[in-house]
């Protein structure tokens, strides 16, 4: 029993040690570019350069005001866990769609909210917070959220997002991130789910949140749905 049980620890070791070889190139980069932000005209020079590169006017541009602290331990954390989570998740391109559990909000009547929701049905997942006011502080966030410590403490912040988004569906992913794990959606991220498979998958936010990218989709999808009727498409 002893020895099995150390083969699983030494398993575990072994794992996490790979892990961790395999992020830290990527990780070191991240970090080294946090760093970087730091100096003023260097983050302007950047903002500048991806407000640039921005392909659609309707994507959200990464903003990040003069004040904002990059380099920071709590930074760093957020930005291991947000690359493990990639790492690690169950949901990919083409392969059936985790099913997770999440938490209802509040029941609200369906109503058409944009120019998909014919073809469409629209869900917000709210996930932990990626800049929690007792963590990684960002004085850009339009509201200071500690940590969720419990589910309640995760629905009252969600109620903050019915506001912003009247007679929408959001739901909360449970104290487990089963969500945020499954689709490694920590800061942001946008799915399409058909036929129980994903069938588009955004980047990882803030940077790789692309709103044109989904929209592109949704045209096309529509565009083919003129000649060949299927059943509604669940995003």
């Amino acid at each position: 029993m002893t020895q099995d049980s150390g083969g699983v620890q030494m398993a575990r070791a072994l794992k996490h040690a790979a892990l961790c070889l395999m992020l830290l190139p990527r990780f070191l980069l991240a970090a080294v570019m946090l760093w970087l932000l730091d100096f003023l005209c260097i983050r302007k020079k950047v903002l500048q350069k991806m407000g640039e590169r921005q392909d659609s006017p309707e994507d959200p541009p990464v903003c990040v005001s003069d004040s904002n602290k990059m380099f920071t331990l709590e930074s760093l954390r957020a930005v291991w866990y947000g690359q493990k989570l990639d790492f690690f998740k169950s949901a990919h391109l083409g392969r059936t769609a985790p099913n997770t559990e999440v938490v209802l909000v509040q029941e609200r009547r369906r109503r058409v909210v944009n120019q998909y929701a014919d073809i469409a049905d629209f869900l917000v997942v709210y996930i932990e917070e990626a800049h929690p006011s007792d963590g990684w502080v960002s004085s850009d966030a339009p509201y200071q959220i500690p940590k969720h410590r419990c589910l309640e403490d995760r629905l009252t912040a969600a109620q903050l997002m019915l506001r912003e988004l009247p007679g929408g569906n959001v739901v909360v992913d449970d104290m487990d991130n089963s969500s945020n794990a499954a689709y490694g959606a920590y800061f942001e991220r946008l799915y399409i789910i058909r036929d129980e498979r994903v069938v588009y998958q955004g980047g990882r936010g803030p940077e790789g949140y692309r709103i044109s990218g989904l929209r592109n989709w949704l045209e096309q999808y529509k565009s083919d749905l003129m000649n060949s009727r299927t059943a509604v498409l669940h995003v």
